[in-house]
Parts: structure tokens; C-alpha cells; sequence
């Protein structure tokens, strides 16, 4: 194969991690739940919208860019057993990006008969378009066959189950996305005849829990924890905790880490576990609306060439005529 500049070698290399741990990250999860898990549609039983942006690793060239835009809700507000969301989400990764569009349903089912218990079952459905634009690369041999020159994209259909079981202080869930690569080669096609296995996402299991319970009237603690993993890369685990003050402001830190599991053989033994360190704010302006930011210092070898991740997220709720009228459980996830 002919050779090509560094640029190039560096193309390869954010496939490569891509292709190892490749789905959404959010240091605000435990605020965007629908973007992990259908099943979690409906969750507050009012209209809920939300959207985020993530950029990674800020003034690192090519970095991530990542960012969802949701709306969920109950099909009826006196009733409460289905919930519906949509949601499209886009990344950026140097010359690879990606948009999906996913349609969401769950069904809650009450487990007492106060209604503060609820187990949801979810499913969602969508197509993603993957695309390489080689445009703005530069390149020593651009008449070798496997360089992309032009911008070339697909598109594919893709769906995610998930549970999530909720009371009124606390949560729990579990989903998988991107179930259709399990039963594909994953291997997408950008016109050309060129192939490009690392830009189709693999399976990603998310494993989602929090707790919120009250230090004294003014203050509530909330502590919450995520681990996903693709079965092919490490384990990736975020712990999160806030602190609620006066109901109005939101103060916490989280730390994401990794670890390899027995029988994985796709990684050395000696990666770095480290991965980062967040401090993240949440401001109810009123009742309805809330606005967050997210700092992540990088704990890894990466930390010296870049200047840290950014994240924003908004979240409005719409109440309906309905649940105004309906005494309902504090939503704090």
C-alpha cells in the first residue's frame, strides 16, 4: 500500500477508537436519559424536552463533537402506561460523522398501588446515516483507491431496547443499543466499492442507577452510577454525585474510569484505567426549566494536548392540563 501523510495515520487512529468505545457520552446522563435508554420515555409524565452539546477534548484537532436534541411524553396524562420520545442525536469524529433519528416506546407498568413505582419496558427504533468526508484532508497519494476524496455516506436502519424502573427517591436501568450490528457484518459500503468496517457501531450495554435522599430541608444528596461497555472494548464506569440545594441549584463531580474484563482479548494489560474528572453545575430557573454545564479535566496521557471537554444541556418541561391535576412524585432523574 502506498504511503500516506499523518494526517491519514491519524484518520485511522480515531477509527480505531472509535471502533473500540464508540457510542454517546454525557457527563449530564443522569439529565438525558432518553439518549441511553427508550425505555425511560415518559419518565417525568409531563412534555419533556431536552438537548445537549458535547465538545470533547477542546482544541484537540478532529476531537468529538457530540449533541441530542429529545422530546418525551405520556400518550395520555390520566392514564400514564405508555410513553413516547423522539430523539436525534449527531457525532463528529475528525473526517467521520454520524446523525440518527430514533422513535421511541415504552409501556410503564404501576408496582404499587400508589403509583410511585413503575417499571418501564422500551423500545426504539431509527435509521443512522454515516458518512466520511475526505474533503479537507490532504494527502501525499491521493490517486491511492482507499482514500476518500469527495464526501461519501450511508444510511442504515438501527433500534435499542432497554427497562428502567423507577420509585420516588431512586433508579434503574438497563438497555442496549445498536442492536442490528449484532446480527450484521457491521461492515458499511461509501460508494466506490470502498468499505469501511469501523464506522458501523457495535452493541453497547448500559447499566444506569441513582439514589436521591435529603441531608436536612435544604439540602438532598444525589449519588448515581453508569457502566457501558461494546463487548469488544474496556468497560467504561462514570460515578456521579450532586448536591440539591434549596431545590434550585445542583452541584456535583463525577469521575469516569475503565477496566478490561476476563476472556477480553482485544486489549493489552497494562491501558491506562484513568480517564477523566468532571464538575458540573444544574440551575432550575423556575419550575420548568433547567440549564447545565459540565467541565471534564482529562486524567489520561491525552490530557497534555488538549484543554478539556465542554458540555451544555437544556431541559424544558411543559405540563400538561392533566398532570396538573395529578399529584405526582418529584422527578429528580
Amino acid at each position: 500500500m502506498k504511503q500516506r501523510s499523518i494526517t491519514i495515520l491519524v484518520f485511522f487512529l480515531f477509527f480505531l477508537r472509535a471502533h473500540a468505545q464508540q457510542e454517546v457520552q454525557f457527563s449530564q446522563y443522569v439529565f438525558n436519559g432518553l439518549s441511553v435508554n427508550p425505555a425511560y420515555a415518559g419518565y417525568k409524565e409531563e412534555l419533556y424536552l431536552h438537548s445537549s452539546y458535547r465538545q470533547q477534548w477542546a482544541g484537540f484537532p478532529g476531537a468529538p463533537v457530540t449533541g441530542t436534541i429529545s422530546a418525551d411524553g405520556l400518550t395520555d396524562y390520566s392514564d400514564g402506561r405508555v410513553g413516547w420520545g423522539v430523539l436525534t442525536a449527531f457525532e463528529k469524529l475528525g473526517p467521520q460523522s454520524s446523525t440518527a433519528l430514533f422513535v421511541n416506546y415504552s409501556y410503564r407498568m404501576p408496582m404499587d398501588w400508589e403509583g410511585e413505582k413503575t417499571l418501564a419496558v422500551g423500545l426504539g427504533v431509527g435509521v443512522t446515516n454515516y458518512s466520511v468526508d475526505g474533503s479537507n484532508r490532504k494527502y501525499v497519494d491521493a490517486d491511492d483507491p482507499d482514500v476518500i476524496l469527495g464526501r461519501q455516506s450511508t444510511l442504515v436502519p438501527d433500534a435499542r431496547v432497554g427497562l428502567y424502573y423507577n420509585s420516588a427517591t431512586s433508579f434503574v436501568g438497563v438497555s442496549v443499543l445498536n442492536l442490528f450490528s449484532a446480527y450484521t457484518s457491521g461492515k458499511i459500503f461509501l460508494g466506490n466499492g470502498l468499505l469501511y468496517s469501523t464506522l458501523r457501531k457495535s452493541r453497547h450495554l448500559y447499566l444506569s442507577a441513582g439514589t436521591i435522599f435529603p441531608l436536612n430541608q435544604e439540602v438532598q444528596l444525589k449519588p448515581s452510577i453508569m457502566v457501558k461497555g461494546d463487548f469488544k472494548g474496556p468497560v467504561n464506569v462514570d460515578v456521579n454525585v450532586f448536591v440539591l440545594l434549596q431545590e434550585t441549584l445542583w452541584l456535583g463531580a463525577s469521575y469516569r474510569t475503565g477496566f478490561n474484563y476476563p476472556g477480553n482479548t482485544n486489549l493489552q494489560p497494562n491501558l491506562d484505567p484513568n480517564n477523566a474528572f468532571s464538575l458540573m453545575m444544574e440551575v432550575y430557573a423556575n419550575d420548568n426549566f433547567r440549564i447545565g454545564y459540565s467541565y471534564d479535566f482529562s486524567t489520561s496521557g491525552i490530557s497534555r494536548y488538549q484543554r478539556g471537554s465542554h458540555e451544555l444541556s437544556l431541559g424544558i418541561t411543559i405540563p400538561s392540563s392533566a398532570s396538573m391535576n395529578k399529584v405526582q412524585c418529584p422527578r429528580h432523574f
